[in-house]
């Protein structure tokens, strides 16, 4: 789901209200729904043109777009709903079922069954990513799958044929080796953001946490996945260390040492197009290697109504068009992000943008979408991933290069702050 979504949101400057005109809906207060979410000036942008095409669909309807600091985003929303005024609709990602867990949000099953809205035939495999309890609290708004980016020329001057969905590990490392060229250039950026190691312990059949709802990472898939992704570190050295980055510059990692031509394969989310588009080398996408299995992260967020919504019918409506193929188109033609309708992914919008300058196979994400894996959207995500990024950092630096060793301890962490459902 974009860094925006897994959730690197990008933060606003405060809190910018846009309206939609428009009249009072009927049967309603004939106030305005309001719909929060986090982001910058391009956000803004694509949300509101997205509004005012619902508006002119339904002039019934009207929408006060709130744009709100990605850091202060929960606390924000969360304040609202304690005081009996939440929005009616809202941007969510990981953190869902932190509000959902609390109550905080309207279950959708029923108003999508209501409005025939069918959420794995427009979305595919997430379209049921935002679940709790076996209960649907929002809709896939903006969705794309983790993607390899290759340097075509350099791939070439090797010989070596272009990845594929049916790349191994095996495959991924040997061409990583004929790629590195030891203190000047490398074969990957690396996996030490948990969407990229997390889908090497999907594929190798593990999870993160398990389907009683108990950490899980511990096991021998999941430690062999790991030390599979470190090795490729401090084993391999196909990958820049931390001095190597900074060699690099300040604030590099794989996006930018890729734009750079230091590391010839990069797996990241769609945002890296933008910063590639006038690059002066050939490169392309493709989907992510697989293990034994397919399995690969997704980035993006879904809208949810909160439960102290007095229009969540209306709310529902606006949802269902902002989700369509029609609404959704903006959200590429703008270069915001992936939609999450697979309509969209796989029409000519999303393959050929007007704003592409160069050759990409944009296919790749609809191909993609066939194996996201359901990421562990738990209530306790943010201590969840606080507790994996402190019990890695000596790994990922390679201070300590036993995966079984450090996750081990991960997981007594975990267990202790992780609800089990079973």
């Amino acid at each position: 789901m974009s860094r925006r979504g897994f959730l690197g949101m990008s933060a606003a400057a405060g809190v910018v209200t846009l309206t939609a005109c428009g009249s009072s809906a009927s049967g309603s207060s004939g106030g305005p729904l309001v719909m929060t979410v986090w982001g910058g000036d391009p956000d803004r942008k694509a949300y509101q043109a997205r509004i005012d095409a619902l508006v002119k669909k339904f002039p019934e309807l009207k929408v006060k777009l709130q744009l709100i600091p990605s850091d202060s985003y929960p606390q924000k929303v969360q304040t609202m709903i304690a005081g009996g005024n939440g929005p009616d609709i809202m941007q969510v990602a990981e953190s869902v079922n932190t509000y959902a867990s609390k109550n905080q949000l309207l279950p959708l099953d029923d108003l999508a069954k209501k409005a025939s809205l069918d959420t794995t035939q427009r979305f595919g495999p997430v379209g049921d990513i935002y679940a709790y309890q076996d209960k649907k609290y929002a809709i896939p708004d903006r969705s794309g799958a983790m993607i390899v980016y290759y340097n075509k020329e350099l791939f070439a001057k090797k010989g070596i044929k272009a990845p594929t969905a049916e790349w191994t590990w095996d495959d991924a490392l040997a061409a990583f080796k004929e790629l590195t060229i030891p203190g000047k250039q490398w074969g990957y950026g690396g996996a030490g953001w948990w969407p990229q190691w997390w889908s090497f312990v999907y594929q190798n059949g593990g999870q993160i946490i398990d389907d009683n709802g108990r950490p899980a990472v511990d096991s021998d898939a999941a430690v062999e996945a790991l030390q599979w992704a470190g090795d490729l570190l401090f084993k391999h050295k196909v990958v820049p260390s931390a001095k190597d980055y900074a060699d690099m510059g300040a604030n590099i990692g794989g996006d930018q040492a890729f734009a750079n031509q230091k590391v010839a394969v990069n797996a990241t989310g769609f945002w890296a197009i933008a910063g590639l588009t006038t690059t002066k080398f050939a490169w392309d996408i493709a989907p992510l290697w697989r293990g034994k299995k397919q399995a690969v992260s997704a980035f993006g967020s879904g809208l949810a109504i909160s439960r102290t919504s007095k229009r969540s019918e209306d709310a529902f409506k606006a949802i269902d068009f902002l989700t369509s193929a029609e609404a959704q188109k903006e959200i590429i033609s703008s270069g915001q992000d992936v939609p999450a309708n697979l309509e969209v992914q796989k029409s000519d919008a999303f393959l050929k943008p007007a704003w592409m300058k160069t050759q990409v196979d944009m296919g790749v994400f609809a191909e993609s979408s066939e194996f996201v894996f359901r990421a562990p959207f738990i209530p306790e995500w943010n201590e969840m991933q606080a507790a994996m990024q402190s019990g890695l950092a000596d790994f990922w630096l390679g201070k300590q290069t036993d995966a079984k060793k450090v996750l081990t301890a991960v997981q007594k962490s975990l267990e202790s702050i992780i609800k089990s459902a079973g």
